[in-house]
């Protein structure tokens, strides 16, 4: 006699399931946040991109953002704080033949870490930064960050914020950033296609991904929670690729343009870097091998 449970089918696997660290899960972030949403998306481009894993590193800093270090299931750095840029930048220079990815927050990206990653796409090393915006800092209790829009309301601005806020494309493209791009956590496909073109490019690339985070942001500003935050950007979202990055600083609850408004070409750090040195050394130069893991 066939047993009932003989029938049931094993249900199938979740396809990002390989790329993860499951015995770490359940994660630590809260119902509605995006960041999760993120990481499915990056993982689908890696699957799509076809890399080579053995091949590619994701550093991360401190924050809520800087956790996806600790789920993928391939070689990630979880740093100290403010410094996943240079971090990543030491791992490229010395293993050229690194994917190397930085996954990180607005808070640990542009506040503590901010003279790093300006410095690093002004050199145009190449690495890739994906930095998830949720408007403050959000694992060390909600205070007011770079970019935080004016009027917000956090635990350290608790009558309304008044500083002006860092419109992050236009500082990646004034610092020289060769990829620039915006989406938020509702654009799930051109996120995911916008992540295989920075594993495909050379340089450093940069990509915004506009983040609830119902649990501080939202709950504080009185926004709604998670889905509600999801509807706004559908609503609010206009796609205007090859915008003026001048033209796209965020408010607190006003339209909000995304898509790619850099894809520029110029040569690398270690273009560069070997150039020089073949001009100083002449015949005298020896080429270095890709990878110095070989």
């Amino acid at each position: 006699m066939i047993e009932t449970e003989d029938l049931v089918e094993a249900p199938p696997q979740n396809p990002v399931e390989p790329y993860l660290r499951t015995d770490r899960l359940p994660h630590i972030w809260c119902p509605g946040c995006g960041i999760g949403t993120s990481l499915n998306c990056f993982v689908r481009a890696l699957i799509e991109s076809k890399e080579d894993l053995d091949r590619l590193a994701v550093v991360s800093g401190i924050g809520c953002s800087g956790r996806v270090a600790g789920y993928v299931a391939f070689d990630s750095f979880h740093t100290t704080h403010g410094r996943a840029v240079p971090f990543a930048t030491g791992l490229k220079l010395a293993n050229p033949a690194l994917k190397v990815v930085v996954y990180s927050g607005d808070g640990d990206l542009f506040a503590i870490g901010g003279n790093h990653i300006i410095h690093a796409a002004r050199r145009n090393v190449d690495i890739k930064v994906i930095c998830v915006n949720n408007f403050l800092y959000a694992m060390t209790g909600g205070q007011s960050g770079p970019t935080t829009p004016p009027s917000s309301i956090t635990t350290t601005s608790p009558y309304g914020g008044f500083e002006p806020a860092f419109n992050l494309p236009h500082l990646m493209d004034a610092a020289g950033a060769v990829y620039v791009a915006r989406w938020t956590t509702f654009h799930v496909r051109q996120l995911t296609r916008a992540m295989i073109e920075i594993l495909h490019k050379p340089g450093f690339c940069f990509i915004e991904v506009l983040s609830p985070c119902p649990t501080l942001y939202e709950r504080r500003n009185k926004l709604g929670d998670g889905l509600d935050t999801m509807k706004y950007y559908k609503e609010k979202s206009k796609i205007r690729h090859g915008a003026p990055t001048s033209e796209v600083a965020l408010d607190k609850r006003g339209e909000i343009i995304v898509g790619k408004f850099v894809d520029r070409n110029r040569p690398e750090y270690l273009e560069l870097m070997r150039a020089q040195h073949r001009a100083q050394l002449g015949d005298r130069f020896v080429e270095a091998p890709a990878c110095l893991c070989d």
